[in-house]
């Protein structure tokens, strides 16, 4: 908490905890013991997710809006780094021909869909390959359509990193949330080329861009702990596709505007979370959680970018950080 406070993060998305952790947040917020707002997202099969283990769920703004729990975690395959993305055509670096890992049967992912539509509840699905995401976006198609008096579900993928281009439309019109991490494009950027080839790099890889000209909500964050929790650095990728340690620009046509990734991790991220009514935005009515920043990352140079501080931070119009 104190390091997210210090970076400037005052909300945080927890991408899977068990009922044992959950109960844990419940109590940490009851106690008024969290100084971030936590909005988590529970991890079982199927098989544990009964309705007697789903009862009492989901729980909305406890501690005074400090931790909510509504939604649920799946996943269908691997990272692009360790050829575990379920790709629709094989990896071009190697000699094998490999498309990657299913890591949960869609059949489970499926079943877990159901139960979150019965409950009430947001699923989650973590999807990098193209047909990874092809597949979540089939299965929640289905489920939609089967269910069509349920709207305004915010279903989401999480990471979305690696598109057909067919697809990339398909977010918007069926109103799943891709929810990204800008650094993860630039971290991965000196192995996408090798693994993917230049098409499907150029037109397909972090797709932010093309996501939000097709009228998708895309989310930003840093996927903590995999990354550093500091989304100063995340910002300077999402609006420039550059590494900051060497010479390197990914594909820079599907870099954001200052104005859209400023949105992508304040309202956007809001309204990913059913929490845009409360948070997201500089609005009266809403928790004062805002920070102040030594530069205006919306004129100052992209370098200045990077050496931006966090000065101070506020939650719910109190100081909680100060840099002096």
């Amino acid at each position: 908490q104190e390091e997210c406070l210090k970076k400037g993060v005052t909300s945080f998305q927890d991408a899977g905890s068990s009922f044992q952790e959950m109960e844990w947040y419940k109590v940490l917020a009851e106690q008024n013991k969290l100084k971030i707002r936590l909005w988590a997202m529970l991890r079982h099969s199927s098989k544990d997710l009964t309705k007697d283990a789903l009862r009492t769920f989901p729980w909305i703004g406890l501690g005074n809006d400090h931790f909510t729990m509504r939604s649920v975690k799946s996943d269908v395959d691997g990272a692009l780094g360790s050829y575990g993305a379920w790709l629709l055509a094989p990896y071009t670096d190697r000699q094998d021909i490999f498309y990657g890992q299913n890591t949960t049967e869609i059949s489970e992912v499926s079943a877990v869909a159901q139960i979150c539509m019965d409950h009430g509840l947001q699923l989650c699905v973590h999807a990098i390959g193209d047909r990874a995401n092809r597949e979540v976006l089939d299965l929640m198609q289905t489920i939609f359509n089967a269910h069509p008096d349920k709207q305004d579900l915010r279903w989401r993928i999480e990471h979305a990193q690696h598109l057909d281009t067919a697809d990339i439309p398909r977010f918007g019109k069926l109103g799943v949330i891709a929810a990204m991490q800008g650094i993860h494009c630039t971290s991965d950027a000196p192995f996408v080329v090798k693994r993917l080839g230049a098409f499907r790099s150029q037109t397909g890889a972090y797709a932010w861009k093309s996501l939000l000209n097709s009228g998708a909500v895309v989310t930003n964050g840093t996927d903590a702990p995999v990354e550093d929790v500091d989304p100063l650095s995340s910002f300077y990728a999402s609006v420039t596709r550059k590494r900051s340690d060497y010479e390197l620009t990914f594909f820079p046509e599907q870099s954001m505007t200052r104005h859209e990734a400023i949105k992508s991790y304040t309202l956007a991220a809001a309204y990913s979370a059913f929490e845009d009514h409360i948070k997201g935005s500089l609005t009266p009515g809403k928790w004062a959680d805002f920070i102040m920043l030594s530069n205006d990352l919306i004129h100052c140079g992209d370098a200045e970018i990077l050496n931006t501080e966090v000065l101070k931070t506020w939650v719910k119009g109190k100081l909680v950080y100060s840099k002096e």
